[in-house]
C-alpha cells in the first residue's frame, strides 16, 4: 500500500527570510514602475533567491539572484511572496 504525503511549504514575503536562507519566488504583487523594475532585475516566479544580509529596522536587504547581488528596500521585498527551501 502506497502512502502519499502532502508536502506543505511555508510561504512568506521576502523581507521575512533570514540571512543564509534560500527560497524560491512564488508570486509578485506588481505595483507600477516599482513592480516592473523587480521583473526587469530577474525577480520572476520560480527564481531562486538567497538572502545575504537583512537590516531588521532599516534598509536594505541584500539578496543573491542568479549570481548577482542585489539590494532591495524592505517595502520592495514585501511585494515578493516566496517559498522557503
Amino acid at each position: 500500500m502506497a502512502f502519499s504525503k502532502d508536502v506543505k511549504t511555508e510561504t512568506v514575503s521576502l523581507n521575512e527570510i533570514q540571512p543564509g536562507e534560500k527560497c524560491r519566488i512564488r508570486s509578485i504583487q506588481l505595483i507600477g514602475a516599482e513592480g516592473q523594475r523587480l521583473l526587469d532585475m530577474g525577480f520572476i516566479r520560480g527564481a531562486a533567491v538567497e538572502v545575504i544580509r537583512n537590516a531588521p529596522f532599516a534598509d536594505p536587504l541584500e539578496v543573491s539572484l542568479d549570481g548577482a547581488k542585489i539590494s532591495l528596500r524592505h517595502h520592495e521585498a514585501k511585494l515578493l511572496t516566496v517559498e522557503k527551501q
